[in-house]
């Protein structure tokens, strides 16, 4: 057992019968899994059941956090939510910062596990040892922000919490779970899982500590990783600018997918770049827990139909819910970012829901009678907001809307299918892979479906990351490796980089810092293990955990019926080149980089099985063998 980082304690939750249980830390686990998003991966394939519907009281959800969530290290805010995917049938994991992963640290729990549904609706206190049960019924149809304001009046005014809107009470696959200072865990539909189960919020209030392993070696250490995230040239400009300063470089390079994913170039970006947003909207830059970066913003936008002041969007939500629809009005992201969050929403979804609905309005496939007379044009404001609320509440067009996409089309059809941009059902983040050929990859074989973070190649954008080039993958994959346009050595750089992101988000840690700017590599994490945990861990262990729970997250998509077919992209990538920008006349050569991604992962290229050497050398024979009998 080690002697910092972890509380030792997870709580157990069957909401059914409203019975509570602590149990001990599965410390044989963590020693294969680490924590976070790896213990999860680990547990949940042991309590889901084959082939169960998301939706049914059988799905398990499961919160966790990392060995250094709520340490000094650099960012050190993450906590993960996991369960079954509702949106692909296969893996769901989503990943938030701000606070209340710490918080539940602090009151002495790595993670939760719920099992059942609620016979009403009900939410989770936790204060420390004291743990309960309540009724949440008088929060029905209340908002996030609404029902955390709520509740805090009813438990302590400094507690955190997760919460689901209307979206995620009316199993709405864009639901997304929000936490108190707005952060959001909003892939794979867990928001819509939440609300399955009944369960619309946990409030939590720790007043512990997380020990350190070697207390006199820690403070000195902290400062070393500081420095080294702080000195890097890349976070000048993400403390500026936020994640805002994407939406200029991506167009600039043809990455910005525009008129859902018709190109990667809008021509009215200008009206939405991050030098608009700073000058005119920003009010502060915004820090989550242990976070130097200061990437979260918060706005104001003080008049106007628009008006609205709070957290600020990332540039994710700038294009999906911008460029992706047709749409360059600042004001209108703005105000459409902060009902995405009251509603409880992943904007990604809803902007790719809605992009696919007007392309499909544009090329006839969608008339006014399909949607109950609203007009679909490309940039049409008001019908964005109409829509999101509808797909929230599942009324009228927006019932089907809030199945996604993919479902949506098949339910209409008329050829609609052909337009949905998405993997295995969930759609693509803002990332056009045929400006990037290391992202089309890594949508295509991510564990949860279309996901960029996954993954998180990132080195090859330009010629900045030079240096970390070489350092992390080596000599003899260069020049080609960091060349955004060519395929070659791709497979090996999503190999590696999945490998390593798992590692970040098993430890409760962000991506930034560790992965952009990769100002901290494994030899950091190794330190951290020692200081913190007490972990004296080697960077072949680090790695082989990494291959660990890639593999096991494949071995829960296999058994779900996702094979190596669903390992694609939607043939406009793969078949249409891209229009104009950088990237004018190509497309993704998906069946090059997938060969070599195989062959790396130790993967039959016809099955998408990993072979039996790599089942052995990653201990992974009893659910290889599991598997198999099924």
């Amino acid at each position: 057992m080690f002697t910092g980082g972890y509380a030792g304690k997870i709580l157990y939750v069957d909401l059914a019968k409203e019975k509570i249980e602590i149990g001990d830390l599965p410390w044989d686990v963590v020693e294969k899994y680490i924590g976070g998003a790896g213990l999860a991966s680990k547990l949940l394939y042991d309590l889901i059941k084959p082939k169960i519907d998301p939706f049914s009281p059988e799905n398990v959800f499961m919160i966790a956090t990392g060995p250094l969530t709520g340490t000094m290290f650099p960012q050190s805010s993450r906590f993960v939510v996991a369960a079954k995917n509702p949106l692909t049938n296969g893996w769901g994991e989503a990943h938030a910062a701000g606070f209340f992963g710490p918080e539940l640290k602090f009151a002495g729990y790595d993670a939760i596990i719920f099992f059942g549904c609620a016979k009403k609706l009900k939410y989770l206190w936790i204060s420390d040892d004291n743990i309960e049960l309540r009724n949440a019924e008088h929060l029905r149809g209340k908002t996030t922000f609404e029902s955390m304001q709520i509740v805090k009046k009813e438990t302590d005014e400094f507690a955190e919490f997760i919460a689901i809107g209307p979206a995620g009470e009316n199993l709405c696959r864009q639901s997304a779970i929000l936490t108190r200072n707005g952060r959001v865990a909003a892939r794979s539909a867990m928001g819509a899982v939440m609300g399955a189960k009944k369960l619309k919020l946990v409030a939590v209030r720790g007043t512990g500590k997380i020990d350190v392993a070697k207390p006199h070696e820690y403070l000195q250490t902290v400062k070393v990783w500081y420095d080294k995230v702080l000195s890097h040239p890349y976070t000048e400009g993400r403390i500026k600018y936020g994640t805002s300063e994407l939406i200029d470089m991506m167009n600039e390079i043809g990455r910005l997918p525009a008129y859902n994913f018709q190109k990667g170039v809008f021509e009215e970006v200008d009206k939405i770049s991050c030098e608009v947003y700073r000058q005119k909207y920003l009010v502060s830059p915004r820090a989550d827990f242990a976070c130097i970066q200061r990437c979260g913003r918060f706005v104001n936008v003080p008049s106007g139909v628009f008006k609205t002041k709070g957290k600020g969007p990332e540039y994710e939500c700038l294009d999906a819910l911008g460029p992706r629809c047709g749409n360059s009005d600042i004001e209108s992201i703005m105000y459409l970012h902060h009902l995405c969050d009251e509603l409880g929403m992943d904007t990604i979804e809803v902007g790719g829901t809605i992009s696919w609905a007007m392309e499909c309005y544009e090329k006839g496939l969608i008339t006014k009678k399909d949607t109950g007379g609203i007009d679909l044009s490309w940039g049409n404001v008001d019908s964005m907001i109409k829509l999101t609320k509808m797909i929230a509440y599942r009324e009228g067009f927006g019932d089907i809307l809030a199945e996604g996409s993919y479902r949506a089309a098949k339910k209409i059809g008329r050829g609609t299918e052909k337009y949905v941009m998405h993997v295995k059902g969930q759609e693509i983040a803002s990332q056009e892979p045929r400006a990037q050929k290391s992202m089309g990859l890594a949508s295509a074989v991510a564990a949860r479906g279309a996901d960029h973070l996954y993954a998180f190649p990132v080195l090859d954008e330009g010629s900045v990351f030079d240096k970390e080039i070489r350092q992390w993958y080596g000599e003899k994959f260069l020049p080609e490796i960091g060349i955004r346009l060519s395929e070659k050595n791709k497979g090996y750089m999503v190999f590696h980089n999945e490998n390593y992101s798992v590692v970040i988000e098993s430890l409760g840690v962000c991506k930034y810092g560790t992965m952009v700017p990769p100002a901290l590599y494994y030899e950091d994490i190794i330190k951290a293990m020692d200081v913190t945990v007490g972990w004296e861990i080697t960077e072949k262990e680090l790695k082989l955990i990494g291959e660990r729970i890639v593999n096991i997250n494949r071995l829960f998509n296999l058994r779900e019926g996702l094979t190596v077919k669903d390992d694609t992209l939607p043939q406009r990538l793969l078949k249409e080149p891209a229009p104009e920008g950088v990237p004018k006349g190509q497309v993704v050569k998906l069946d090059l980089m997938l060969k070599e991604y195989y062959k790396y992962r130790g993967w039959d290229i016809k099955t998408g099985k990993p072979k039996k050497e790599k089942i052995v050398k990653l201990g992974l024979e009893k659910e290889f063998e599991i598997l198999e009998r099924r």
